[in-house]
């Protein structure tokens, strides 16, 4: 970038360094590389998606600041019309879904449930990647106790809480589902309308790219809801769904074992189900049936969330 002096291009220049704070020179040649991300014109592609925003007087678009825009920008690949379209479905899908979205905090009775039951797990360390590996147990699913889409808003929040880191952003994240021991009565409750509703808020809706979506020890009637499902996903979703059954070397060629606990043939142990509950709600956190109603603290979390060992990716390697 050319300074020349005017108080324009000096704003321009301290905006960009401002949204780069704190990344390190490979992550944003990453960007770069991966994203198209460039930091000379970031600042004007911020703004030509903002300016799209007159075109859809319909949705209340309730966040526009810089950051805010460039997470889309960078699950886009930075098309600004793509872009563009998922800020709009992101604001669409909570307008659509209000009640989702009321007391959309951790400490709400539903969400807070769900997460001390581990929906989600959310591993301390990145993959070789630098990809955030989120797990499911689709098992511990006790429908007496979590709606699903209790369990759906306590994984939304949580990738809220997540992208706003943006390393996060650039390298994305990983999905493992579980599917051991869950139960044909169990995957009965799994309604067309309810996936739908899922795929909705994960696909169209969220500024994230998901790496891979990995399902594990799935039983023939969750091959049977994928085929469901199918339809309503992307090329590019498709693309990234791996069905691995009970063999775990087919994992481990995309995920090595010493980013994975136990369960998942890994060498990290067992993963502790309330780690991300407590990570999220801090001294709020108890696994006992009553629930307090306290405030929730989002830079508490995300001094948490930046504090996190990251043993497993002492360096990002390039895919």
């Amino acid at each position: 970038m050319h300074l020349n002096g005017s108080p324009h291009t000096l704003t321009t220049f301290e905006d960009m360094t401002h949204l780069h704070t704190g990344l390190s020179p490979e992550i944003i040649e990453k960007a770069r590389l991966e994203l198209n991300e460039n930091p000379d014109v970031l600042h004007q592609d911020i703004q030509q998606v903002r300016d799209m925003i007159i075109t859809r007087p319909d949705i209340g678009f309730l966040r526009t600041d810089d950051a805010f825009i460039l997470r889309f920008l960078r699950a886009r690949k930075f098309h600004q019309t793509d872009a563009f379209r998922l800020l709009a479905q992101y604001f669409q899908y909570r307008q659509l879904n209000l009640d989702m979205f009321k007391n959309f905090k951790a400490d709400d009775p539903g969400i807070k449930r769900a997460l001390i039951d581990g929906f989600p797990g959310v591993l301390e360390n990145h993959d070789h990647y630098g990809r955030k590996i989120l797990l499911l147990f689709a098992a511990s699913w006790d429908q007496s106790r979590n709606s699903f889409v209790d369990i759906l808003r306590a994984i939304l929040l949580s990738l809220e809480v997540l992208i706003e880191d943006q390393e996060l952003q650039i390298n994305g994240f990983i999905l493992i589902i579980d599917w051991s021991n869950f139960s044909f009565k169990q995957a009965s409750k799994l309604t067309p309308s309810i996936l739908r509703l899922a795929i909705e808020g994960l696909q169209d809706s969220f500024p994230a790219r998901f790496g891979g979506i990995h399902f594990v020890n799935q039983p023939w009637y969750i091959h049977a809801l994928y085929t469901l499902i199918k339809p309503f996903l992307k090329d590019k979703t498709r693309k990234r769904i791996f069905l691995h059954g009970n063999n775990l070397n087919s994992l481990h060629q995309l995920i090595h074992p010493d980013c994975l606990p136990s369960e998942f043939g890994g060498t990290l142990p067992p993963y502790d189900m309330g780690t991300w509950a407590r990570t999220l709600l801090g001294p709020d956190y108890s696994d006992e049936n009553e629930y307090t109603h306290t405030s929730y603290n989002t830079m508490h979390v995300k001094h948490s969330c930046s504090n996190l060992e990251r043993e497993c990716s002492p360096k990002l390697m390039k895919r």
